[in-house]
């Protein structure tokens, strides 16, 4: 079993100058469609965003992150029901797809999908980094993107080949955190506290801590990264952006 790929591939945020082909793209895009799919229907499209003006469009959608317009190629991955909907309409079928099962499909589509993508590029060298914006400013990348009805913006990612040779490799959990046998194990919190000790231990986490002025690592999450108003804000906006595009 060779699992080296899986331990030792990173996020890149830094592309050389490097261009990719479009021969290039498009068959690992095509590869990717293999990916599983609901019935196999595919309900996913993706967005190629090469031109620099409409990269420094899309920028602001993702906070201006400066990889949009860094990165030789911005992909955006997204939950596609128009396609398919137009299909049964122009063969006599009676479409019942909008509704939230529906959406969640398209969703896990999409979302398998763009991982499958992924792993293709960084085994033929690219390095890939998903930007967890899009969802937040779903409705003004579907404005920039000109997106129909049912074509919802679910994951981003910008492609490029590694400016630096290294890179970093994220902390993961133990494996025994993740993994529960014939039913769920709740932890206490000692069995919790043990399991993020070690990323709490790190030099760069620690560095993360102090750096935000807090006193652990969580309260970076909970009051910096993700805090509760930001969460109930972006999911307001989602919400109001899928009643129009459903």
């Amino acid at each position: 079993m060779d699992l080296e790929y899986f331990f030792n591939r990173a996020t890149v945020r830094e592309y050389s100058s490097q261009d990719i082909d479009n021969d290039t793209l498009n068959e690992m895009i095509e590869a990717a469609c293999h990916a599983p799919t609901t019935g196999g229907m595919q309900l996913y499209s993706v967005v190629v965003t090469r031109d620099k003006a409409m990269q420094e469009k899309l920028a602001p959608c993702h906070f201006n992150q400066p990889m949009v317009t860094t990165a030789p190629v911005v992909l955006t991955f997204c939950a596609d029901f128009n396609r398919f909907v137009a299909w049964c309409k122009a063969s006599y079928a009676k479409p019942g797809y909008d509704n939230f099962q529906s959406l969640i499909s398209a969703i896990l589509d999409v979302t398998i999908f763009a991982q499958q993508f992924n792993t293709i590029a960084e085994m033929n060298e690219l390095g890939c980094c998903y930007l967890g914006t899009t969802t937040y400013n779903a409705q003004e990348i579907a404005q920039v993107l000109n997106l129909p009805s049912r074509v919802i913006p679910i994951v981003t990612l910008t492609v490029g080949y590694p400016k630096h040779k290294e890179q970093f490799h994220t902390d993961r959990l133990p494996v025994e955190g993740i993994i529960h046998q014939e039913q769920y194990h709740e932890m206490n919190a000692k069995e919790v506290k043990n399991l993020y000790s070690h990323k709490e231990s790190l030099d760069v986490n620690k560095a993360f801590t102090k750096e935000n002025s807090k006193v652990t690592l969580a309260q970076v999450f909970t009051d910096v990264r993700y805090p509760k108003e930001s969460n109930e804000l972006f999911s307001k906006k989602f919400l109001d952006f899928l009643k129009i595009y459903i």
